[in-house]
C-alpha cells in the first residue's frame, strides 16, 4: 500500500505523531513535501524494504533532483549534474564494474584533484563501503543521478561488460564452445546423412523398422511420463499455507527484466499493463532491456511518459544478439533481491508480484525459482490460437506441476519467472548462446541443488495465431531443447551424480521422448495405414497382429492425449475449448515441421534467434487511434484479460 492509499483511508491524521527520519525532515524544511506526507512515507517504509527516496519518488511527491539536493545539504556534500559526471576522470579502484553498477557508485577525480565517490544516495554507498579498497575509505561522497552514474560506468567498461554478458555462464555448462566447430559439425552431419542414406538403400525395411521401433518406444515413455504427471497433479494437490500477518517481514525490492526488440506495436500496451501491478511501486524496479541498434523501440519509448519505477537499459551491440545475452547485461543494473522476467506482450495478474514475494519468504532457500502459469488472452482468435491455448493449459496447469510434485527437474517457461538474485548470480545468469535459456537454466538450477516451485499466479500473453510465425517460434524452442540436452549430456556420469537417479532419468525421459516424437512423427503416422486396412512398409517383417497392436497403441496414446487436454481446460476459464481438444491431433504435425527446421539450424546456425512476432492481435496492442496512437482500452477486449 502506498502513500496515496493511506491518505485516502485517513490513516494519518494531522494530530498524530510519527517519527520522521533526517531526510524527511530536510525535505519538509525545504518545502519539498508536507510533514503529513513525510509521516505517511515513514509508515510505508516500515512495511517495505526500501529507502525513503524511492518511496517519495515512486509516489511522485519528490523528484530525483529534490532528493539529491536534500542529501547534499544534509551531508554537507556536493550535488553533481550529468555534465559534471561526464567530464570527471574515473579512478581505477580495482573493483568489478558489475559491483559498481549494482550499487550505483563510481570513484571519480573532482576538479580539485581529490577522489570522490559519486552516488545516487547514502544508503547504496554505505552498502558498498565494506568492499572498497583502503585508498577509497575516506573519499567524500558527491550526489548525482543514479542512472547517469550507471551510464558512465557502462561507458567506461563497455567492452568488459559486453564480454561478460556473452560468457557469464561457466564454459562447461554453456554451448558457446560450439562457435568455432562449424566445419566439424558439418562433416559429422554429412557423414551421418550419407550413412543413413546408404543403409536405407541397402536395408530399407530394417532401417524403417529401427526408426519405427524407437518412435514407439519413446511414445510409450512420453505417455508414461504424462500419465504420472497427470496423476501426481490430480492426487497430490496441496494448498499453499497462509502467512500469519503478524509474522510478515517487510516486502523486498523486486526487479523485473522486460527484453524488447523491435516492439513498436506493443510498447504502449506493455506500460499500461505494468501500471496495473498492485505491488508497492517504491519496491518495483522495471528495466526495459533494449538493444543498441534497435532505434525503432527506443523512439517509441521516447514518446511514452515512463513512470519513475520504469527505466530503459541499452545493451551494447554484440554477438550473439539474443534475449539471454541482453538479460545477462541488464542483471547488474537491477536493484532488487528478486529478479523477474516478463515478455513484451505479457499481462500479469495485478497481485502477482505480491504473491511471489510472500512465497519466497515462506519457502526454504533451496527453492530458488518460482514459475508462474502462462496463459493466452486471445484464445478465440482462430483455430491455431485455440490449440496453442490448450497446449499451454496442459503444460503449465497439469504437466509441469505434476512433474514438480514427482520430484523431477522442470524446464522453465521463458516468462513469469522469479529468481533469488544471489542464486542467479551464483549460477552465472543465462547462457547467452542458448536460444531456450529458460529450459537450460531450469536444469542448471537442479544440477546445483536448487528447486523450482510452480506458483498459482497467471500471466496472459499473446498466442501465436499465424502458421509460419508459430513454426519459427517452435523451431527455436526445439533447437534450444536439442542444445540443452547436448550441453548437459557432455558428462553423463557427472550429470547423474549432480541430479540423482530420479531427476536424471526424468531429464532423459522428457528431452529424448519430446525430441524423438517430433522428429520421428512420420513413422508413427504410418500406423494409420494399418488401422485403415492399407499395406504397411513393415508387412514383410512383422506379423499383422503386431502391426495392429502398434497401431492400437498409437491410437490409444492419441486418445489419452485428448483426455489430458480436455481435463486441463475443464475449468471455468477455458471450458469453451474442450470441444476443440480432439483437433489437437491436427495441430501436432506443425511441430514436426518445426523440428526439422530446428535440426537444420542446430547444424548450420545454432545461435540464430528466430524472433517471435508480437502484436498480431488487437488484444495485444490495443486499437490504433486516428492520431496514430493507441486506445489501450483495446487490451481488455479478450476474455480473461478483464480480470486485470
Amino acid at each position: 500500500m502506498g502513500i496515496s492509499e493511506l491518505r485516502h483511508m485517513g490513516a494519518h491524521g494531522p494530530g498524530a505523531r510519527v517519527p520522521i527520519n533526517p531526510l524527511g525532515r530536510a525535505l519538509v524544511r525545504a518545502g519539498a513535501i508536507s510533514r503529513s506526507d513525510a509521516a505517511l512515507a515513514e509508515m510505508v517504509r516500515r512495511h517495505c524494504d526500501t529507502s525513503l527516496d524511492r518511496i517519495l519518488q515512486a509516489e511522485g511527491l519528490a523528484t530525483e533532483d529534490d532528493l539529491l539536493a536534500a542529501h547534499a545539504r544534509r551531508l554537507s556534500s556536493q550535488r553533481w549534474t550529468v555534465q559534471d559526471l561526464a567530464v570527471a576522470e574515473p579512478v581505477d579502484a580495482g573493483l568489478d564494474p558489475r559491483i559498481l553498477l549494482k550499487y550505483g557508485v563510481l570513484p571519480l577525480t573532482a576538479a580539485s584533484g581529490a577522489t570522490v565517490l559519486a552516488t545516487g544516495g547514502p544508503e547504496s554507498l554505505a552498502a558498498l563501503r565494506p568492499s572498497l579498497p583502503k585508498s577509497l575509505a575516506r573519499a567524500r561522497a558527491v550526489m548525482a543521478p543514479r542512472h547517469a552514474i550507471q551510464d558512465r560506468i557502462a561507458q567506461e567498461h563497455r567492452d568488459l561488460l559486453r564480454a561478460r554478458a556473452e560468457a557469464r555462464v561457466a564454459e562447461t555448462e554453456s554451448c558457446r564452445t560450439w562457435e568455432g566447430a562449424f566445419d566439424r559439425r558439418l562433416r559429422i552431419t554429412l557423414a551421418g546423412l550419407a550413412g543413413i542414406a546408404l543403409l536405407s538403400l541397402a536395408f530399407p525395411v530394417m532401417i524403417f523398422a529401427l526408426f519405427a521401433f524407437w518412435a514407439c518406444l519413446t511414445l510409450v515413455v512420453s505417455a508414461g511420463l504424462k500419465i504420472a504427471a497427470f496423476v501426481a497433479h490430480r492426487v497430490a494437490k496441496t494448498a499453499t499455507p497462509a502467512l500469519d500477518p503478524r509474522s510478515q517481514r517487510p516486502l523486498p525490492k523486486v526487479s523485473i527484466l522486460v527484453p524488447l526488440f523491435r516492439e513498436t506495436e506493443i510498447a504502449h500496451a506493455l506500460i499500461a499493463r505494468l501500471s496495473r501491478l498492485t505491488y508497492p511501486k517504491c519496491l518495483l524496479d522495471v528495466i526495459l532491456v533494449l538493444e543498441e541498434e534497435d532505434d525503432l523501440t527506443r523512439q517509441t519509448l521516447a514518446g511514452i511518459d515512463l513512470p519513475p519505477w520504469v527505466r530503459p537499459v541499452i545493451v551494447p551491440d554484440g554477438k550473439p544478439r539474443t534475449k539471454p545475452r541482453a538479460m545477462n547485461y541488464a542483471l547488474d543494473f537491477c536493484e532488487g533481491d528478486i529478479i523477474g522476467i516478463f515478455d513484451a506482450e505479457d499481462a500479469p495478474e495485478a497481485d502477482q508480484i505480491t504473491v511471489v514475494a510472500r512465497r519466497f519468504q515462506q519457502v526454504p532457500r533451496e527453492v530458488a525459482c518460482l514459475q508462474g502459469i502462462l496463459d493466452y488472452y486471445n484464445p478465440t482468435q482462430n483455430w491455431l490460437a485455440r490449440c496453442f491455448t490448450i497446449e499451454y493449459a496442459t503444460w503449465f496447469r497439469t504437466l509441469m506441476p505434476g512433474m514438480a510434485r514427482l520430484g523431477l527437474a522442470i524446464p522453465l517457461g521463458g516468462t513469469t519467472l522469479y529468481f533469488r538474485r544471489d542464486v542467479l548470480e551464483e549460477l552465472g545468469g543465462w547462457d547467452a548462446h542458448n536460444v531456450t535459456e529458460d529450459a537450460d537454466l531450469g536444469f542448471r538450477l537442479a544440477r546445483h541443488g536448487y528447486r523450482t516451485e510452480m506458483i498459482k499466479t497467471v500471466t496472459e500473453e499473446e498466442a501465436n495465431c499465424r502458421v509460419w510465425p508459430w513454426i519459427k517460434q517452435r523451431s527455436r524452442w526445439l533447437k534450444g531443447y536439442m542444445t540443452t540436452y547436448l550441453v548437459h549430456m557432455r558428462q553423463p556420469r557427472f550429470l547423474y551424480a549432480q541430479l540423482g537417479p530420479r531427476k536424471f532419468w526424468g531429464f532423459q525421459a522428457h528431452f529424448v521422448s519430446a525430441l524423438s516424437q517430433f522428429l520421428l512423427a512420420p513413422f508413427l503416422w504410418s500406423f494409420w495405414l494399418v488401422l485403415f486396412g492399407l499395406p504397411h512398409p513393415l508387412d514383410p517383417v512383422l506379423p499383422h497382429w503386431v502391426l495392429v497392436g502398434l497401431g492400437s497403441l498409437f491410437l490409444t496414446v492419441e486418445v489419452l492425449n485428448v483426455c489430458i487436454h480436455m481435463a486441463s481446460v475443464a475449468g471455468p476459464r477455458h471450458r469453451h475449448l474442450m470441444a476443440w481438444a480432439p483437433t489437437m491431433h491436427f495441430y501436432s504435425p506443425l511441430g514436426a515441421i518445426a523440428a526439422y527446421k530446428a535440426l537444420y539450424e542446430l547444424i548450420l546456425k545454432p545461435f540464430f534467434w528466430d524472433k517471435t512476432a508480437h502484436g498480431l492481435s488487437v488484444a495485444a496492442r490495443g486499437r490504433r487511434t486516428s492520431d496514430g496512437g493507441f486506445d489501450l482500452s483495446g487490451i481488455k477486449l479478450e476474455p480473461g484479460h478483464k480480470g486485470l
